[in-house]
């Protein structure tokens, strides 16, 4: 469905995501797993260029290489973006930050006027798929964290998307809270077809959910296979913990579950 070729990110003199190659399918439910700072977050903002590669190129489905402003904005409008701390309006109501989701199919000057009662309807429907129709005219501040997120999961569902993208979509919640949301997420993506690639750090979610993991480490890709063979990445994650005055080497690669020395 996607296609990143070769894309590299630098920040000054600071590589965030060295050359990378990958192919996000749909219907798929990816994970993105690493530690802080492993590239998760830059490589999965690539993926609608909110993150501007320094190098490569990046193949949607249907509309090729993603270059120039009304191709992006076409890929933008069938791409749900889900973030860590919501992107919410809190004055507004759960139905109105829904609508947001919406705005992409309009001009400027029709998004100052209501939308139509088909739009609503669209709205309220995204609403009661994550559970919260009773909450439709709450305002957002009055709302629970775990509340907050899924209004999010719902304003990237009013988009109608063929992909969604979640960046760190449970960090800022409890471990019951994260794990009812990510149940919600995957459940819907799998109902209707939707590609997600979602990032996290918790090892336990990511092999719970995810169809395939690609881990990665100083902003590259360690490990890209699926969850049942993850043991080998977390014994290496596991010992540079252990040492953190051994000197920094580049990691090792992990391909298909098998270590092959760089």
């Amino acid at each position: 469905m996607i296609q990143l070729n070769n894309v590299s990110v630098q920040f000054g003199n600071v590589v965030a995501l060295h050359p990378t190659s990958l192919a996000f399918h749909q219907g798929q439910f990816t994970v993105l797993l690493g530690a802080s700072g492993a590239g998760k977050s830059t490589l999965l903002r690539c993926l609608n260029l909110m993150c501007k590669p320094h190098a490569g190129s990046i193949d949607v489905k249907g509309l090729g290489r993603l270059e120039g402003r009304k191709m992006l904005q076409m890929h933008r409008r069938q791409t749900g973006m889900i973030f860590q701390q919501h992107q919410l309006i809190g004055r507004h109501s759960a139905l109105q930050n829904v609508l947001m989701g919406r705005l992409g199919y309009h001009s400027t000057l029709r998004s100052l006027f209501p939308l139509s009662q088909q739009e609503q309807t669209i709205g309220l429907q995204s609403l009661e798929r994550v559970g919260l129709l009773h909450k439709t005219q709450s305002r957002i501040d009055q709302l629970s964290g775990g509340q907050q997120q899924r209004v999010g999961i719902a304003r990237a569902l009013a988009q109608r998307p063929l992909l969604i993208l979640a960046d760190e979509p449970v960090a800022s919640l409890d471990p019951a809270t994260a794990d009812k949301v990510l149940v919600q997420l995957h459940r819907i993506c799998k109902e209707d077809g939707i590609s997600a690639v979602v990032s996290l750090h918790q090892v336990d979610l990511a092999k719970r959910y995810a169809d395939r993991i690609v881990g990665l480490a100083h902003g590259r890709v360690v490990f890209d296979a699926a969850p049942d063979e993850l043991t080998q990445i977390q014994e290496a994650e596991l010992y540079e913990q252990k040492n953190p005055n051994i000197e920094q080497r580049a990691p090792p690669v992990l391909l298909n579950a098998q270590l092959i020395p760089t």
